[in-house]
């Protein structure tokens, strides 16, 4: 046989390998060496390291694609929310352009109506902004801080408003800081008007109403016209808010026939819980207080309080006493 036909090979008796299940069994043990050998020594960390730097390039271009279509999507979806946006404001522009002339023209009508009736001027009520910085700490309280004091003319009881409605009144005033009282505290109560209606309650604060709080109108008649989704505005009638601010609207009426009086639940309109800039409203002008009560006369500071009989100024005694005659 020539040499060159010889088969070197190991026989197959030799060629055969560790089995599949030692294959297994050792691969596994392998894996779970590595496993704890990273998760408690950090073996891999350099490995891993230059993996993903050399890898890098390949991701970069991988995500290319997809973020050249994400930013497309994201450039069209944009442009049509602009153009939404556009044609709401348009729309809203219209809108308020119109209201805007009815309002010129009744204040031009109220005016007029009010020189004809020769009735007092409307007072402008000064205000001033102020920022919210915190809630109070009192847990038992619903109150928050604002960052404008009595270095800044806030005075206690002024009004506090938001761009949605009255939030609340300031009780308590430092130099730089002021308290304000919400609303929806329970010791807080305010007298306010039913737009539709025009009658008149007082609405007291209800921290359990809701769950950032509530208003609920009290001692009101169960036969009384109210609805859900009146408005309920300041009356004015306590000197206190100016009228015309919006307060609440009612969201459920109860009445039952055990009962005289409805329980009224109402949803105040200003952010009791998020409000971040607020205006603080001047109180009430010293004109908006009733006539001084008139001061007794001087006679009457130093009469005694009970004269004698025949003493008093319509008999001969007291005319003699008011002539200087004994």
């Amino acid at each position: 046989m020539p040499p060159g036909t010889l088969d070197r090979a190991a026989p197959s008796l030799f060629r055969h390998g560790p089995s599949p299940r030692a294959r297994l069994v050792l691969y596994g043990a392998l894996a779970l060496f590595l496993m704890v050998a990273d998760a408690r020594f950090r073996v891999t960390d350099p490995l891993r390291t230059a993996v993903a730097t050399v890898l890098y390039p390949l991701q970069w271009l991988a995500l290319q694609p997809v973020q050249l279509a994400g930013s497309g999507l994201g450039y069209l979806k944009t442009l049509q929310q602009t153009q939404q946006g556009l044609d709401e404001a348009e729309r809203r522009m219209a809108q308020m352009a119109v209201q805007t002339a009815l309002a010129e023209e009744l204040a031009r009508e109220n005016a007029q109506l009010r020189e004809l009736l020769a009735l007092r001027a409307r007072l402008e009520t000064p205000a001033q902004a102020a920022q919210v910085l915190y809630d109070a700490a009192d847990p038992y309280t619903r109150r928050v801080v604002i960052d404008q004091g009595q270095v800044a003319g806030v005075e206690p009881g002024a009004p506090v408003v938001d761009a949605l409605g009255v939030l609340g009144q300031v009780t308590r005033v430092h130099p730089l800081l002021a308290e304000v009282t919400l609303l929806v505290d329970r010791d807080q109560a305010i007298p306010v008007l039913n737009v539709r209606t025009g009658a008149r309650s007082v609405a007291y604060g209800d921290p359990a109403a809701t769950q950032g709080g509530g208003l609920e109108l009290r001692f009101t008649p169960g036969n009384a016209d109210v609805q859900e989704g009146d408005l309920l505005t300041t009356s004015g009638l306590d000197g206190v808010y100016p009228p015309g601010l919006p307060v609440a609207r009612v969201t459920r009426v109860e009445r039952r026939a055990d009962s005289t009086f409805a329980r009224i639940w109402c949803e105040p309109l200003a952010r009791m819980d998020g409000a971040r800039h607020v205006m603080v409203l001047k109180p009430p002008a010293p004109e908006l207080a009733g006539p001084p009560a008139p001061e007794p006369p001087a006679s009457a500071q130093g009469r005694r309080p009970r004269e004698r009989a025949g003493d008093g100024p319509g008999s001969a005694r007291g005319a003699r006493k008011a002539e200087g005659r004994p």
